[in-house]
């Protein structure tokens, strides 16, 4: 491809309204350009290298004996009602009437319709298993898209499934599917982990996320040190430390004026902040519960979500806090909501909590002092915890999920009724997986994690062009003459390639090609007189002149 006739720019500037280096770069480089807030036109260069993402899914989804097909984004809403699952994606869904006036939903995932699919298909045992996917537009309307392709409200996503008769069976397509996605990620050229994750929305047996490593990543992933563990820090589980040895004290209320934070309470009383216990007033599902954590921990809202078996909880408002204690000095004695206690909590002895009377508190607390509570992990692990699995040292990285896979077990067969007849011809829930991929994430966290002060750095299995042939004198006859001599050379042994051929300087064409991070730089100039030209690749700053006939050996050597 000549880039005189080819659609070809670049932006010299960075972009104010990207605030992720990725999002920056591919504007710039003109991969991408933002039409409206978390919705982006893939431009010719960009969607090159999500097609090369999109070859590189295929070719192992088709090693593992899946089948591709394509699912509308249109779907009626009843779908979603019949799953139960329209009032978990409550306005993240876009909606929309027709002109009969039917409600239809633009496709956040598709797990109904592949049900839907597979009934066609499923009517024994003889009919599993397989696994069907797809690579099409997602759309969620979310609340704060930010950080260029990373949370968007239309996306690319491929999305797979498969179907089992039973569990055993479907550990062993899960097993298929996780193997393939190690492959995927591993070609496109990520840097990435893989973590026990929350089932969230999708629900399920078990879900695992793969993560690509960047400082901008959304998520917080634990790992150990020592092991292999690895997880999202939302289902992190915290292991406590030893019992404290203190012997137990008689409480004592002290008068703590105006004296509210746990900074304020640490700082009065002259006590470490992990000697005090606040005491936080959750609401959900119109009801009220005490929590209780350590001063110096963060509650972890997942948690408690899953405990209290609820979609949200809330902290309460100062007028709902009142109707229990007084805001500031809430503690556990005498309040009229079930309590819960942190795990951490439950060892300690001696510690300082509110008294609900206000400018007061207790010192020398112990839970002996309350009636009723539960204990409950409750926290977010922290850098002082040990490895719940060897008990050594934690890291904590943040991540961008880039993939997820799911143990879906019988929860979509069993409500939308996906039965199949056994051996004693007797009828069984089907056992589902699902498997998904972020296209455009891939894209994103890839320049997150390749890039310099110059611009994208694209490994070479995904990068839009493999060669660019650099002419820096386009009315030299031959030095165009060559550069296309080149181009069939390299096209011949199937290595794409473009022309910089365009009448610019040629600082502004390093620069350019530079930006857009192709893998290889050719340049044909003046050495060409010679039959020598001069070849860079991207991640190394050293250039080297070689003979024409060594181009192939220097690429693909």
């Amino acid at each position: 491809m000549k880039l005189s006739e080819s659609f070809f720019y670049t932006l010299r500037e960075d972009k104010n309204d990207e605030e992720s280096v990725s999002g920056n770069l591919l504007v710039r480089s003109g991969m991408i350009k933002k039409n409206s807030n978390g919705i982006y036109m893939i431009m010719p260069l960009g969607y090159k290298v999500i097609e090369n993402i999109k070859k590189i899914i295929k070719e192992e989804m088709d090693k593992t004996g899946a089948n591709e097909l394509l699912m509308p984004s249109l779907i009626p809403e009843d779908v979603y009602i019949e799953s139960g699952r329209r009032n978990v994606f409550g306005d993240d869904m876009f909606s929309l009437k027709d002109r009969y006036n039917r409600r239809y939903a633009l496709g956040p995932t598709h797990e109904e319709l592949f049900v839907d699919a597979a009934k066609s298909k499923i009517k024994s045992y003889k009919d599993m298993p397989f696994n069907i996917y797809q690579i099409a537009t997602k759309y969620r309307d979310e609340p704060r898209p930010r950080l260029g392709l990373i949370r968007v409200r239309e996306f690319i996503m491929k999305d797979a499934y498969s179907f089992d008769t039973d569990l055993d069976n479907l550990d062993k397509s899960y097993k298929k599917m996780y193997d393939a996605y190690n492959k995927i990620f591993s070609r496109v050229g990520l840097d990435y982990r893989i973590v026990r994750a929350d089932t969230g929305a999708m629900g399920g047996l078990l879900s695992e996320e793969f993560q690509a490593i960047t400082n901008i990543g959304e998520d917080t992933l634990v790992m150990c040190s020592n092991c292999d563990f690895a997880s999202n820090i939302e289902i992190c589980e915290c292991i406590t430390q030893d019992t404290c040895n203190e012997l137990k004290k008689e409480k004592q209320i002290v008068e703590t004026p105006d004296i509210k934070t746990i900074e304020e309470v640490s700082n009065y009383l002259n006590i470490d902040k992990s000697k005090c216990v606040k005491t936080l007033i959750y609401k959900f599902n119109n009801d009220f519960i005490a929590c209780m954590i350590r001063g110096d921990r963060e509650i972890n809202e997942l948690k408690l979500q899953k405990y209290l078996m609820t979609n949200e909880v809330l902290l309460a408002q100062d007028d709902e806090i009142n109707k229990f204690s007084v805001k500031g000095y809430v503690g556990p004695e005498n309040l009229n909501i079930k309590i819960i206690v942190d795990k951490e909590v439950s060892l300690m002895k001696n510690f300082v909590v509110g008294a609900n009377k206000e400018n007061y508190h207790y010192i020398n607390f112990n839970l002996d002092d309350i009636k009723e509570y539960e204990v409950v992990d409750i926290r977010n692990i922290s850098v002082d915890d040990l490895c719940p699995k060897c008990h050594n040292k934690l890291i904590f990285k943040k991540g961008i999920e880039v993939g997820n896979t799911f143990k879906l077990g019988t929860k979509y067969s069993e409500k939308l009724n996906l039965v199949y007849l056994d051996k004693e011809n007797k009828r069984q829930n089907v056992y589902m997986g699902c498997y998904g991929i972020g296209v455009g994430r891939i894209m994103a966290s890839v320049v997150e994690q390749n890039n310099d002060e110059n611009g994208i750095i694209w490994p070479y299995s995904i990068a839009p062009y493999k060669v660019c042939i650099v002419v820096v004198n386009p009315k030299d006859e031959l030095q165009i003459e060559s550069a296309d001599k080149i181009y069939q050379i390299l096209k011949n042994n199937n290595i794409d390639t473009l022309i910089d051929d365009r009448n610019e300087r040629i600082g502004i064409k390093f620069n350019d090609m530079d930006l857009i991070g192709i893998p290889y730089r050719v340049v044909v100039g003046k050495n060409i007189n010679d039959n020598k030209i001069e070849i860079k690749r991207r991640d190394n700053a050293n250039t080297e002149i070689i003979n024409v006939d060594e181009i192939i050996n220097k690429i693909m050597g």
